[in-house]
Parts: C-alpha cells; structure tokens; sequence
C-alpha cells in the first residue's frame, strides 16, 4: 500500500512547492490535494487546466502522486440542501473535482453526499443527494474518475449495510467509497465495515481516536487511540485493497510540520505490522 498525506495537514496557506518538498522529505508516496475556497493555494474553482498541468508537473517533479482530490466546499454547498440553487453549486463542485482529477491523472474524488440537521431530514437527505448523484455519474465516467462517497459525522450512512445499498443502487462502477478508518469508531468497527464493502472501497483515509472522548477532541495521532490497526490492515488486505492510505491529521501548534513527518513513520508502521 502507499502512504498518502492530505494537503491539511499542512497549515493553511502553505505553498505547494512546500507541501510536496516536505511530504516527499518525510517518505511519502502521494499528496491528496483539495479543492479549496478562492485564495487558498492549490486548486480552486477557478483553477485552469494550464495551473493543473503546472500542478501536476511539480508534484511530478518530487515523485509524488496525486491520486484523489477532496474538498470541504461540499459542506457550504450541500448536495442535500432544500435549497435548489445550493444543491447545484454542490453538484458544480463536484464537476471541478473530476474535471480537475483527469487533468492532474487522479482516480477518485472525494464526496460527502449530505448531511442531516434540523432543515434536511434522513430520508430527504436519501433522496435528493442520491438524485444529484445520479446527475454526475455520466461524468465521472466520462472523465474515468470514480466518486468515493465518505462517511464523515453528517448523521448519514450510519451502518455499513446502508453504505453497502446506498453506492450499489447506483449501479456504476464510478461509485465507491471512500472509507474513513477513524470517523467509524464513534458508531462501528472499522474492520467490519471494510469486510463488508468489500470492493467497493475505491480509497482509504487514515486517523485514529479515543471512544472515551467521545466528540472532535478524541482525534489523536495514528497508533495512539482505539483503531485496531493489525485487524483494519488485515480486513484491508482480505478485500484486495493496495491503493494509499492517506493521512488526515491535525497540526502540531508548535511545530507546523511536525506532525507530516510524524504520521509518515506510523504509517509505515501501520502498513508493515511493526511493533
């Protein structure tokens, strides 16, 4: 497998150039970069095809892939909004995104379908992410770039089962998932949501957390909480899974890239079962 590092683990406004000198410095295999809000560097909605070719040659230029694009604009422009004209700014994020994978040779993007809260129910949320869904799936093959769908703490996909029914009714092999190791903990067991979905895990962010804690503060770094790593690499390798496993964790506040290098040798740990 590859060890990936994600581009917030950097402060923000780091350059580029800085991202991929210390991730390649630090071990690393690839760089998952994000769409970003205007202003920020790196890719944004009005990143041009000639910037990600530039893009892509720098990340070249430190041999570092870039495999799979995020962003967090589908949390301002939810998919699942009540709201007509947000929901079709989600759905433009997510065009950037695969538009912006092709041009820089990534095969998955990074999707968080919805959320539910006091305005979106669960079952609204069901129904009108999958509906924009069904919309971007000519896209992405198209472009042959898989949508991972996450599961992150928006109370939706609870269960590995519904994850499992969810991407199955779309019937494309352009939807997977993309599986969060340490959002599962506060609801579930990683390894068996892995042993479940099988193949339809298209890429795999890496944290860890403490259950006791039981709310954001209970992200702590890799090794260090209650993910049962030996179990998760095996359930993993049993799915036939070789892709990256790619690092999303916070800064050090005294030490900004610090915790880069940190998570580049606990992945390596974590992927070569050393005690």
């Amino acid at each position: 497998m590859l060890k990936g590092v994600n581009q917030w683990c950097f402060p923000q406004g780091t350059p580029l150039e800085t991202v991929f000198a210390v991730s390649r410095e630090a071990g690393y295999d690839a760089v998952e970069l994000n769409v970003n809000p205007d202003g920020l560097p790196g890719l944004t909605m009005d990143t041009t095809a000639q910037e990600a070719d530039e893009i892509a040659r720098l990340a070249r230029g430190y041999n570092l892939q870039l495999r799979s694009i995020s962003t967090s604009l589908l949390w301002k422009f939810p998919l699942s909004s009540p709201d007509p004209d947000i929901r079709a700014q989600g759905a433009a994020v997510v065009r950037k995104q695969l538009e912006l994978a092709e041009r820089l040779g990534a095969d998955t993007v990074l999707v968080v379908p919805g959320t539910v809260n006091e305005t979106t129910s669960y079952d609204d949320c069901y129904a009108r992410s999958r509906r924009e869904l069904e919309t971007l799936v000519a896209e992405a093959e198209r472009r042959g770039v898989k949508i991972g769908i996450e599961n992150v703490w928006n109370k939706f996909l609870l269960s590995p089962l519904e994850m499992k029914q969810y991407v199955d009714d779309f019937a494309s092999p352009w939807i997977g998932v993309y599986f969060d190791v340490g959002n599962i903990l506060l609801y579930g067991f990683p390894e068996q949501w892995i042993r479940i979905l099988g193949n339809r895990i298209a890429k795999v962010h890496v944290k860890d957390f403490r259950t006791a804690v039981g709310n954001g503060k209970g992200f702590v770094p890799l090794l260090a909480g209650d993910v049962n790593w030996p179990e998760v690499m095996q359930a993993l390798r049993e799915t036939g899974y070789s892709d990256t496993l790619t690092a999303e964790i916070g800064v050090y506040a005294n030490s900004p890239y610090q915790a880069v290098y940190d998570t580049a040798n606990q992945l390596e740990a974590i992927i070569r079962g050393k005690r």
